[in-house]
């Protein structure tokens, strides 16, 4: 039986036992073995300049160059085809001796791109929809999932947040079962300290609920979708009401933070959102600086920023040199970038971004009104899905637009509407077409959730 669909029978209180039971076993995979000398390193490193870190980059991706030549398939074919070596890579330059590197390519070809030096027993299956819709699925070190967390957590820590700290968390994750009609709209993951508010029960009719718990509970900190924190700011606003208490950190994750978003949360709030932009796949990392400025983590992945040929601003390209286990050089994450020039005041090194274009989705609107944002985790294990996008004209209805492989079947239909009517609900008209390529944006961008209706505009 489906787990999550087992989990959403039982009762409220085996719910937060079983949120609490999986908490525990997220904390070991991230936080166990070696992660506090982890991110201790990378600590260590959030005040070095930038030859530094140049130079400390360069090192580690020589090295997992080295390694990818010689132990995966993919790479040691195209090293032999080019006539490379890991001596021809001493630093981000060198590259553009290599081609980009999509994620239908991976998809098409991904035992090819397992490291045969790597043994399974010491890795976890991760997965991804990125902005696009497409599944992926690939392996990770444990190793690597600590470096991810410790170059996290570093950028909260600039901020003041502690490992201890309560956390409201507003994300994508179904923790209440769609047909419930009354609170509690929340569960608890107690070992990680984090209350997880249902993001699909966000009406106006439910509102007030969440707002009361915020004020019992009075979480210091708030996390998850600028979209969901959005919705909660905007109906303090509209109430004229506050939660009471002062909120003392926002982050957002999953998606971009929009200027408007970023006002509202402030208004209602009383403090400004921070945010870091990352990925699955570990290609790139960029955290807010307690001045506000975005710093390219140089020190866990090798980015690079190619001019846009279909419009403004630079293409964010990433290597993951954490994870051996599956390889990904000059990843095309499909994000766009602009650029700040110069460097920041506050002492930290890394490229300056001053605007990220990623993630940009419409709300999906039911037909009680309930507004959802960022639908991308539906379609995570769907890996015969080349790209997705979701339109609506009308609340209480979705047509689905898919771009399939060779090997979508039937079968992927019946477990896409599944995932989707977890979300959605059983009375929400859900329509598939299926087309050859999805429109973009006028500076190349793919937008996942498309509404044409007023209140589900992002």
């Amino acid at each position: 039986m489906d787990k999550e669909l087992l989990y959403l029978k039982l009762p409220i209180f085996l719910q937060n036992l079983a949120c609490s039971i999986e908490g525990k076993r997220i904390q070991k995979n991230r936080y166990g073995g070696a992660f506090n000398e982890i991110l201790q390193e990378y600590e260590s490193r959030s005040y070095w300049d930038n030859d530094q870190v140049a130079r400390f980059r360069g090192e580690r991706l020589r090295s997992f160059i080295g390694q990818a030549f010689k132990h995966v398939p993919y790479y040691r074919e195209m090293a032999g085809q080019l006539g490379l070596a890991e001596k021809d890579f001493a630093g981000l330059e060198d590259l553009q001796k290599l081609p980009l590197l999509t994620k239908s390519k991976v998809q098409d070809e991904y035992s090819r791109f397992l490291s045969g030096a790597i043994t399974q027993n010491h890795c976890i299956t991760s997965h991804t929809s990125g902005t696009t819709g497409g599944g992926l699925r690939f392996s990770v070190t444990k190793r690597a999932i600590q470096e991810q967390w410790a170059v996290w957590w570093r950028y909260r820590r600039w901020h003041g947040i502690d490992f201890n700290t309560w956390c409201g968390y507003f994300g994508g994750r179904s923790v209440v079962p769609l047909d419930q009609k009354k609170p509690p709209y929340w569960r608890y993951n107690r070992p990680g300290r984090q209350i997880l508010y249902s993001g699909y029960h966000m009406n106006m009719e439910n509102m007030g609920a969440y707002v009361d718990h915020l004020r019992k509970k009075r979480p210091p900190w708030l996390h998850g979708y600028p979209s969901l924190l959005t919705l909660l700011g905007s109906f303090l606003l509209d109430k004229k009401e506050s939660l009471g208490y002062q909120v003392k950190w926002i982050t957002i994750g999953a998606e971009n933070l929009l200027p408007n978003q970023a006002d509202i949360m402030e208004r209602a709030f009383g403090v400004r959102p921070r945010q870091h932009y990352g990925l699955a796949e570990g290609v790139a990392n960029i955290s807010e600086c307690p001045i506000g400025n975005l710093h390219v983590d140089e020190d866990f992945a090798a980015v690079e920023f190619i001019p846009n040929p279909e419009g403004l601003g630079y293409k964010l390209i990433g290597t993951n040199f954490t994870n051996p286990a599956t390889p990904l050089v000059r990843y095309d994450t499909e994000d766009l970038v602009e650029l700040e020039e110069g460097s920041c005041p506050c002492g930290r090194p890394g490229r300056i971004v001053k605007n990220i274009d990623g993630r940009k989705e419409d709300y999906v609107t039911l037909k009680d009104g309930t507004r959802i944002g960022r639908m991308d985790h539906v379609f995570k294990d769907l890996i015969n899905i080349r790209e997705a996008q979701i339109y609506q004209s009308v609340p209480g209805s979705i047509q689905v637009r898919i771009v399939k492989n060779s090997s979508y079947n039937k079968a992927d239909e019946k477990q896409l509407y599944q995932e989707l009517v977890k979300r959605v609900g059983s009375d929400t008209n859900i329509e598939f077409l299926y087309v050859e390529k999805l429109e973009r944006s006028n500076t190349g961008k793919l937008r996942f959730v498309l509404s044409e209706i007023s209140e589900g505009k992002l």
